[in-house]
């Protein structure tokens, strides 16, 4: 998938437990499922499998 704070095509992966808990309570939202992360070092950043860029500013999950 695309990144858009990588500006490349990257690895993305499905969020854990513990990091859709946390995004519902940073965005409010009651389902966060549509997520993926990408996985390039030190990115973190989120998408969702139509959207590129869904947030702005972006949302970056934080390390655990």
């Amino acid at each position: 998938m695309y990144c858009y704070t990588c500006q490349s095509d990257e690895q993305h992966r499905r969020l854990t437990a513990d990091e859709k808990s946390w995004l519902k309570n940073r965005t409010g939202r009651k389902t966060v499922e549509e997520f993926f992360m990408c996985t390039a070092p030190g990115c973190r950043n989120l998408r969702t499998g139509f959207q590129k860029h869904p947030f702005d500013p972006v949302i970056r999950v934080p390390l655990p």
